[in-house]
């Protein structure tokens, strides 16, 4: 490990928090790349001019890979570690990125894509965890909003080099360049990372506990040591939550989609769910076309449907920045709620004026474009990619996430690959569908989704422990600030319940 402890504190979870922006970045970034470039001349004509069936393919291609990628995630990551597993997925990218940059030939572009998608599958499993396990409960949920607003500046950015470059046209650097500049991401991300240290939690998990009591006491401040009581008492709470899983054996991939006393299985669906709501609210059918959406719609030039959509992205961006400021106090649950109810609605509305079909009614089809993406910002953008991370145990969450980041990786493939086509075919019809998925999230929200914000991962622990699944009783946050003297917030709550009253055992250790 080539990190040592020269930065701590701010600074440090300033560092990790960077690296990890720019990972989720480039996930942006990627998700509109494509969409920028597909329409210009110079990209039809190295490609044979596609149809909608070959755009679906070449676009949706990549979230193949993507989930290919978590699949290697759930079967390496816990051995390569959190920050090891960010490393190689980001040198795949590299090799990805060469390969599309250099293509001139369709299966070469495809398969060159599914690779840069494996990568990417890896990274979008590692760094939320990485970043989850190193964050206390409550900055945790504020970074992981900043992470989302990056993907949202992603989106426009990558509208504007498509932009920009289209002024290269008819030369295949107007295509070539927005593509490579996936690596400068990569380079920043791949410099940064061996000045980072590993996850804690991973470290202890793997009896490295002098390392991990390190990274605690570095991750708290230039003042903490490995011999604060603060620093001690964080050490064993991670210990014991370790130790009571390894009680029950060694984690096997089968334990994973099993209940038992952990209720793995309760937790794997829950994760999954916001990785679903993610795609199936219809984000990534506008998102990943946007510019075609425009034309194909609407009918406006080329070059309006990227500059609208290069001012949306920025529009995304800006209002993404919003939850920052309430989803530790409102929790996860009430903003998910909101938000999907606020899509369903935007959706209906773009159905009607599509049908209405006058010119007035066009620009106000824009318009609620605009608003869906802002509202889904709030809510379920970044709920999904914090979610799963916030409730999986500490011995399967590798595993766990990485299936819920696999079934976003595969609900993305399909919607993309369906989505050319379906513009074409459907019409205003195809965002019925949106509108009826996101009214069903409301619903499986409040009543199966326990509350998170502001309670530590080893609290969730408790949650599940003295939960069935079912209809969750744990729907507010957690106290304004975690117990630091005393038993968690968990353990005062269940306190005396079911026989799962939590004593002190062997020391400082909690269990």
């Amino acid at each position: 490990m080539v990190w040592k402890k020269t930065v701590t504190g701010s600074a440090l979870r300033g560092s990790i928090a960077a690296i990890c922006g720019m990972a989720f970045l480039l996930f942006g970034y990627d998700q509109g790349v494509l969409g920028a470039v597909i329409g210009l001349p110079s990209f039809r004509d190295e490609f044979d001019n596609p149809d909608s069936i070959l755009e679906g393919i070449i676009a949706s291609f990549y979230d193949l890979g993507c989930f290919f990628g978590a699949i290697v995630a759930f079967l390496t990551a816990d051995r390569w570690g959190r920050k090891g597993s960010i490393t190689w997925g980001s040198w795949i990218m590299v090799v990805g990125t060469i390969l599309q940059t250099s293509s001139t030939e369709k299966i070469q572009m495809t398969i060159s894509r599914v690779l840069t998608g494996i990568g990417n599958g890896i990274n979008t499993v590692n760094v939320p965890i990485w970043q989850a396990e190193s964050f206390k409960s409550q900055n945790r949920g504020a970074m992981l909003v900043i992470q989302s607003a990056l993907i949202a500046l992603g989106h426009p950015l990558s509208t504007f080099m498509g932009l920009a470059s289209q002024q290269a046209d008819p030369s295949s650097f107007a295509w070539r360049w927005p593509i490579a500049f996936q690596g400068f991401f990569l380079i920043i991300i791949l410099i940064g990372l061996p000045f980072l240290p590993e996850s804690p939690r991973w470290l202890m998990q793997h009896d490295r506990v002098e390392e991990a009591t390190v990274v605690f006491a570095a991750l708290e401040g230039k003042h903490a040591t490995v011999n604060d009581p603060k620093i001690i008492r964080e050490r064993d709470m991670v210990m014991a939550s370790v130790q009571r899983e390894r009680e029950l054996g060694e984690a096997s991939w089968s334990e994973v989609f099993t209940e038992g006393p952990n209720r793995n299985i309760s937790r794997v669906l829950l994760g999954a769910g916001p990785y679903m709501f993610n795609q199936w609210s219809g984000i990534n059918s506008l998102a990943y076309f946007l510019p075609i959406t425009f034309e194909r719609n609407i009918g406006l030039s080329t070059q309006l449907s990227l500059i609208i959509s290069g001012v949306l992205g920025v529009q995304y961006f800006l209002v993404s920045w919003l939850p920052y400021f309430f989803i530790e106090r409102a929790g996860r649950r009430i903003v998910m709620i909101l938000s999907a109810a606020g899509c369903s609605f935007c959706m209906v509305m773009i159905v009607i004026m599509l049908e209405v079909n006058t010119l007035a009614s066009q620009w106000v089809f824009v318009a609620f474009c605009f608003l869906f993406f802002d509202i889904f910002s709030w809510g379920i953008l970044p709920v999904s990619w914090m979610y799963a991370s916030e409730i999986m145990p500490l011995r399967t969450r590798n595993k766990g996430v990485a299936i819920g980041v696999g079934s976003h990786w595969l609900s993305n493939f399909a919607i993309v690959f369906f989505t050319p086509d379906a513009i074409k075919n459907l019409g205003p019809k195809l965002y019925i569908i949106w509108a009826v998925f996101n009214a069903a999230f409301v619903p499986i929200t409040y009543f199966f989704y326990p509350e998170t914000a502001r309670r530590s991962l080893e609290d969730m622990d408790e949650v599940f422990l003295n939960e069935r699944f079912g209809v969750t009783k744990c729907r507010k946050p957690g106290p304004r600030k975690l117990e630091t003297d005393s038993d968690s917030e968990l353990e005062k709550t269940y306190d005396g319940k079911d026989g799962m009253n939590v004593a002190h055992q062997g020391g400082d250790f909690k269990n």
